[in-house]
């Protein structure tokens, strides 16, 4: 079964504190259920119509998994700390080939 895999990148950070709440409650909850965070942090170089943006890849065993954690309480939790005008953000869920 191919793995999965959540890409987040962050276009605008508007609310650090808000965005530090969120990784408390965010990091353990994914963990949790089994994600394991790859990357994390701003790239060390943009290519192409690449942006300098903060970036987090989390890996899943699978594509279930990983749409699962979204719906997850712990997560849910995370998201409402974070607010809705703390970042603006991009996130695909992507399967693995």
């Amino acid at each position: 079964m191919p793995k999965a895999y959540w890409i987040n990148a962050y276009r605008e950070i508007n609310n650090t504190d808000a965005l530090a709440e969120y990784a408390k409650l965010a990091g353990p909850s994914i963990q949790a259920a089994g994600g394991r965070f790859l990357v994390r942090g701003m790239p060390a170089a943009v290519k192409e119509h690449g942006l300098m943006q903060r970036t987090v890849v989390v890996e899943f065993d699978s594509l279930e998994t990983a749409l699962a954690t979204y719906s997850t309480p712990g997560y849910q939790a995370a998201l409402k700390a974070l607010g809705n005008n703390a970042v603006v953000r991009d996130m695909r869920i992507i399967e693995g080939v």
